[in-house]
């Protein structure tokens, strides 16, 4: 078996269990985030996997071999804490080649390969610069360099890039996920950033109250989100409870929409339809329709975004500056949800 591979996780402490049953397979090579609010149990989940915590239930494999009960410097991993971690006291040379020293290596190879990922992370020359004289996001690569100077087969980040601003953050997200590529190094983060998650992953992994809720590529867990969390956790969406009509038609907010998802039998349903698929009409010019009142608009720049009461309901919608429908506050208007962009998720 290859990669990295969770058999059903348990994490307690007490009385309180932090990750309930986490299975996850993991190939090599991925780019993996994992994803939800404070206290969900993500950092748990990757310190069980670096070695930091022990699970009180379920086993860890890597290639087929099981590290559960292997201790965290054992396991050839590379981690990078949401502090850094930096000596302050060594130089950026010292910092990265730290784990090839107390590894044996003679000084000239630490130098060579202090070098080596300082070329790598874009910051060449600065090897005998101070650390403390380094900006925060020279101060995040070298944490990443002197991470990955024992060639780890797996990388680990949690939330390495929280204290960054968020130009700078944006940044980091493209060079690090592009230093991933580079190196094929399978690596999992710890984010609670959606829009981080869908800049750098292969494989989103959004967790709620220590559970796994779906593990997907970002676009499916944002296209086909599996249940009402996740479509609200990711990114922006209108969530409308309804009932089943009928195979394929949904009564909700006073009226009938087709859909094209499959429907269950019958019962109460939650449509989840993307603001970006809602459009706005002053006439009732097309199909799946509901009438609504505008109660707020905002120009963006590169987007408009509308609020419109349906049936007591607040529903947005974005369009692009050339698509603005020419309505304002107050208006009557005809908001249209396409069946193909309405997501019939369990009640």
């Amino acid at each position: 078996m290859s990669g990295l591979v969770l058999d059903h996780l348990v994490k307690r402490y007490g009385g309180l269990t932090a990750v309930h049953d986490a299975t996850l397979t993991i190939p090599h090579g991925r780019f993996v985030c994992l994803l939800g609010p404070s206290g969900c149990g993500k950092t748990t989940l990757l310190r069980m996997i670096a070695g930091l915590d022990d699970p009180s239930e379920g086993k860890i494999l890597i290639d087929g071999e099981d590290i559960t009960a292997k201790p965290a410097h054992q396991r050839d991993f590379g981690m990078v804490f949401q502090s850094l971690a930096l000596f302050p006291h060594l130089t950026v040379g010292e910092n990265i080649a730290y784990p090839l020293r107390i590894r044996g290596k003679s000084k000239d190879e630490q130098r060579a390969e202090a070098e080596r990922l300082l070329k790598l992370v874009r910051l060449p020359g600065v090897a005998d610069r101070p650390v403390s004289k380094l900006s925060g996001g020279q101060r995040q690569r070298i944490a990443i360099a002197r991470a990955l100077a024992l060639s780890p087969r797996l990388f680990l980040l949690d939330e390495p890039l929280s204290a960054l601003d968020a130009k700078l953050r944006e940044a980091m997200q493209i060079e690090l996920k592009q230093l991933q590529q580079t190196l094929g190094i399978t690596t999992i983060v710890v984010t609670h950033d959606q829009r981080e998650a869908m800049t750098m992953a292969d494989l989103v992994v959004v967790m709620s109250a220590g559970r796994i809720l779906q593990a997907a590529p970002p676009v499916e867990v944002y296209r086909r989100p599996a249940n009402a969390f996740v479509a609200d956790f990711i990114g922006m969406t209108n969530l409308l409870k309804g009932k089943i009509a009928a195979p394929g038609r949904i009564d909700v907010a006073g009226g009938t929409l087709s859909v094209t998802d499959p429907t269950p039998d019958g019962g109460e349903v939650i449509l989840s339809v993307r603001p970006e698929e809602v459009s706005v009409r002053a006439v009732p010019d097309a199909p799946n329709l509901l009438p609504g009142t505008v109660t707020f608009l905002r120009d963006l720049g590169a987007s408009v975004e509308l609020r419109i009461d349906v049936a007591g309901q607040d529903i947005v919608a974005v369009a692009t500056p050339q698509d603005r429908p020419a309505v304002k506050a107050g208006d009557a208007v005809h908001v249209r949800f396409p069946a193909e962009a309405c997501v019939v998720l369990a009640s």
